[in-house]
């Protein structure tokens, strides 16, 4: 009876010590798992470790670089990096304000574009005669009149004009007694002013005007003459033609001078 307790507590010992034995070793296998979950999540100072050329239990080597952190150039346009999503790299920084200011900085120079190159008036203004010189041919009542006027033009752009053009007709009792044209007359600067001289020859063949002109006992001997005229300007690819006209009286009697300011453009 004494023996068969004796083989029950024997038996009863290595099932014990067996299975503290395969405890044991599941353990073991645990800490291996954990060890090596360490290269991702674990400590700092394990997931470190160099690894280069060898292979412990902390840490594995990359099989494309072989733990060596250098790939070959030949396969620098095959391999593909892989960012996690919460990287900061990703996130944009300041984008509205990027925005905003290369919106208002477009407006800006828009703006100023359109204030610069918005074309303006260009003035023309008759200044009046500015020299002139008669003739009489007492045959054919006929008056010979040679007169030299003065043109003011006013830029008020931001960009310089050209007057490439002028066409001038002088009227008499609505028949036209004079015809000039000039071409490539002036440059004129932005927001500047500038004189344009043109000549123009006549010939009245009135028996009444050449009457007036001729009479002594007449102390006023002015002829009443409708100037017409048509400028052409060029600015920016684009031509402009601007229309005048002018009432003017000229003293028949003799020759005559008038001077006129010069135009220049301000300081």
């Amino acid at each position: 009876m004494g023996e068969t307790f004796s083989q029950f507590w024997k038996v009863s010992d290595q099932k014990e010590r067996g299975g503290k034995s395969i405890l044991r070793r599941k353990s073991a296998g645990e800490d291996e798992v954990t060890n090596y979950g360490t290269i991702n999540g674990g400590d700092s100072a394990a997931s470190c470790m160099p690894c280069v050329g060898t292979v412990s239990r902390g840490c594995i080597n990359c099989p494309t670089c072989q733990g060596t952190g250098r790939i070959p150039r030949e396969q620098e346009k095959q391999l593909v990096a892989l960012i996690p999503y919460g990287d900061q790299r990703l996130k944009p920084r300041r984008t509205k304000l990027y925005v905003s200011l290369a919106v208002t900085i477009c407006l800006l120079m828009s703006s100023l574009i359109i204030f610069f190159l918005f074309p303006r008036s260009i003035a023309v203004q008759p200044a009046g005669l500015n020299a002139s010189s008669i003739a009489f041919n007492s045959t054919a009542s006929r008056i010979n009149l040679n007169m030299t006027n003065v043109l003011n033009v006013t830029n008020n752009n931001f960009y310089p004009v050209t007057v490439t053009q002028l066409d001038i007709e002088v009227l008499h009792l609505s028949v036209v007694i004079g015809k000039t044209t000039k071409k490539n007359l002036l440059n004129i600067g932005p927001l500047c002013s500038g004189q344009i001289y043109y000549s123009v020859s006549s010939i009245i063949q009135d028996y009444n005007t050449y009457n007036i002109c001729t009479w002594i006992k007449i102390k006023v001997h002015n002829v009443l003459l409708h100037i017409q005229g048509t400028l052409t300007c060029s600015y920016l690819c684009h031509s402009e033609q601007l229309a005048f006209e002018r009432y003017q009286y000229v003293d028949c009697r003799g020759n005559a001078t008038l001077p006129h300011p010069l135009y220049h453009c301000p300081p």
